[in-house]
This record gives structure tokens, C-alpha cells and sequence, in this order.
């Protein structure tokens, strides 16, 4: 793993958490219904977790030389709020997987640092994953 490669990657995935962030600010608004209050907080208890791995992210590329990516990757459109909360679960999933390859990345590079972080990191993206996956378990139609 090249230097350049890992600040593309690192890159990408700023990309995902600054996505993630205006998802759950979006989502928080678009939130309707008799539960909107409890789904509107859940979606912004959210945003801390997310900017903090953002925040990390940036900090990162720019100490191994590179420029943090200002655009975030886009967010799914969602109508509903099942359709939300899925497009939520979709993303975390996306975010472990991508984290999990990217420790292994750092690792191959050889910043140890870098790889547990990643490693934390797919710890919080887990732990969202399963929470908006039971959040999900028996919905009603």
C-alpha cells in the first residue's frame, strides 16, 4: 500500500462521513409521523459520532501530506421513514466494510496507529449498524 492510495482511500472515506452527517441532518428533518421526535433524535444523536470520524479523517490525510475532500459523497434519496432508516442501515454496513479494509490497509502500510483507529472505527459503525437494524425488526409496513 502506496501513500498516495492510502490518502485516496482515507479520502473516499471522509467522503462517506461528511455524506453521513448531512444524511442524518436530512433525515432528522424529513422524519414524519406519530414517532418523528424519537426518530428525528436518534438520527441526530448520530452526527456527533460521525464528525469525530470526519474530523480524525482530515487530520489524518493532512499528516500523511495529502488534502481532505470537502465534498461528501452523495446521500440516497428517501421518502419514508422506513425508507430512512434503511438507507441509514445500507450506509453503516457500507462504513464497516470499508473500515475493515481500510485497517487492513494501514496495517499493510505500517501505521499502526492508523489501523486501530480504523479498527475503533468499525467498532461505532458496527454498533450503529446493529441498533438501526433492530430499529428495523418487525416494522410495520
Amino acid at each position: 500500500m502506496d501513500k498516495e492510495t492510502l490518502i485516496k482511500h482515507l479520502n473516499d472515506d471522509l467522503a462517506h462521513e461528511l455524506s453521513a452527517i448531512i444524511q442524518y441532518l436530512t433525515y432528522a428533518a424529513k422524519a414524519y409521523g406519530p414517532y418523528r421526535p424519537q426518530l428525528a433524535q436518534f438520527f441526530l444523536a448520530e452526527v456527533p459520532d460521525e464528525q469525530l470520524h470526519a474530523q480524525y479523517l482530515a487530520n489524518k490525510i493532512v499528516a500523511l501530506g495529502g488534502e481532505p475532500t470537502t465534498v461528501a459523497a452523495p446521500v440516497k434519496e428517501a421518502k419514508t421513514n422506513r425508507e430512512m432508516v434503511e438507507a441509514v442501515l445500507e450506509a453503516e454496513t457500507d462504513a464497516v466494510k470499508r473500515y475493515a479494509q481500510r485497517a487492513r490497509e494501514a496495517e499493510d502500510f505500517g501505521d499502526i496507529g492508523l489501523k486501530v483507529q480504523l479498527e475503533e472505527m468499525v467498532n461505532d459503525e458496527s454498533s450503529h449498524r446493529d441498533e438501526v437494524a433492530r430499529i428495523l425488526t418487525d416494522w410495520a409496513l
